[in-house]
């Protein structure tokens, strides 16, 4: 099987961070769910809910039982968060674990702007899922954040 044009979905959810409505208090990410060449779902921050992260929205739109997941990429344009400011939601790194899914795929590592030490790479990895960076579009999936501190 061929390798799986990692641009071409990573520029996917980059578009779909364009979508997010900017806000002082949170990144604009986006994230696509591919399984066997063919998109299965897409979010964006704040797509549906105040609160919701882009990979929340995406899978939020599977049956977490769906066979797909079990061998899909999840591209999302921001590292997945390994914590929440909401406690009361359950970070991203969670979700992707809970979901099964065993590769991730990200544009940028989340700065220390809201959380001091995201370990979401981290955390996927010591779980044994595969995460490629893909440090050449970090600029473009940055750019609808340019509004926050990316320190």
């Amino acid at each position: 099987m061929p390798e799986p044009d990692h641009h071409r979905w990573m520029n996917r959810a980059i578009d779909l961070a364009r979508q997010s409505p900017p806000v002082a208090g949170a990144f604009s990410v986006g994230a696509v769910l591919v399984a066997d060449g063919v998109e299965i779902a897409t979010g964006y921050s704040r797509e549906s809910d105040p609160k919701n992260h882009a990979e929340e929205a995406a899978l939020g739109k599977l049956d977490p039982r769906d066979p797909r997941l079990r061998h899909a990429t999840l591209y999302s344009t921001l590292e997945p968060c390994s914590e929440r400011a909401t406690k009361s939601r359950r970070p991203c790194t969670d979700r992707v674990l809970a979901a099964g899914i065993p590769r991730v795929v990200i544009a940028w590592r989340e700065p220390t702007t809201f959380v001091t030490n995201c370990v979401g790479v981290e955390k996927l990895r010591a779980d044994g899922v595969s995460v490629l960076e893909l440090p050449e579009l970090a600029e473009a999936a940055m750019a609808m954040n340019r509004h926050l501190d990316l320190s």
